[in-house]
């Protein structure tokens, strides 16, 4: 049976030895409980506008594929050309 480590805690006295030692290097900081929890990362996707539903969709390879080699936002963009041309047969 393996045998638990045990920890160890600095005493009150060596606990402030290791924050003025902290202090007084150039090189790092402590953050405030703000800072602290604007570094944590978020979870999950980021959330969206609340306008938008998700669906399966079937389009031709040719169309995807034009789109795709426009870089990251293509979907955004495919929207866009959808939009205008509801927009124009609108009116």
């Amino acid at each position: 049976m393996k045998k638990r480590r045990r920890i160890t805690r600095p005493t009150a006295d060596e606990d402030r030895t290791i924050r003025r030692g902290i202090k007084a290097d150039p090189d790092t900081f402590e953050p405030t409980d703000v800072e602290f929890i604007k570094m944590r990362p978020l979870r999950g996707r980021p959330l969206g506008s609340g306008t938008k539903i998700q669906l399966t969709l079937r389009l031709d390879r040719q169309i995807v594929d034009f789109f795709r080699a426009t870089g990251p936002g293509w979907q955004t963009r495919l929207n866009d050309s959808l939009r205008k041309v509801v927009l124009r047969t609108r009116a």
